[in-house]
């Protein structure tokens, strides 16, 4: 990976409907160069997905919280979390808990909910998310000059 695709990887973050062209013209390439960058690093496995980033409140989701969880019955409690939609991420961890989930719900009494349901699989601490002055950052990508 170099400086022209680490720039590109910051472009696509920002904005991944940007065209090829368009990419083409910020990073200082033509259009098949840059296109050909791209199909790289998703063949790569660099680029995973394209997705859009919904407000949770405008889809009636106002709130969000994590939860640590600690469980003995790993596979099964990743199977609830599998099926329970307000999931959005599953993390195993180190620690005295092993699972740290996000969890986006419609209010307290969904969220309350949830909690009561993932109890007969452990134990959990709850922390319940007030703000989110940093949202979501890009990743930056060390750049690795290919001989």
């Amino acid at each position: 990976m170099d400086q022209v695709d680490k720039e590109i990887l910051m472009i696509l973050q920002e904005n991944a409907r940007i065209s090829m062209t368009e990419l083409g013209k910020l990073v200082n390439l033509s259009q098949p160069a840059t296109t050909e960058r791209v199909r790289r690093m998703e063949d790569k496995g660099v680029i995973m997905q394209y997705r859009a980033i919904l407000a949770p409140e405008k889809a009636n989701k106002h709130v969000t919280a994590y939860l640590l969880f600690h469980t003995k019955r790993c596979e099964k409690f990743i199977e609830f979390c599998k099926e329970y939609p307000d999931v959005l991420e599953l993390h195993r961890i180190s620690g005295q808990y092993n699972y740290l989930l996000k969890v986006v719900t419609a209010s307290m009494q969904s969220l309350e909910a949830f909690i009561n349901a993932s109890g007969e699989h452990g134990d959990s601490t709850t922390l319940i998310v007030m703000s989110s002055p940093i949202e979501q950052k890009k990743i930056v990508p060390s750049v690795i000059e290919e001989c």
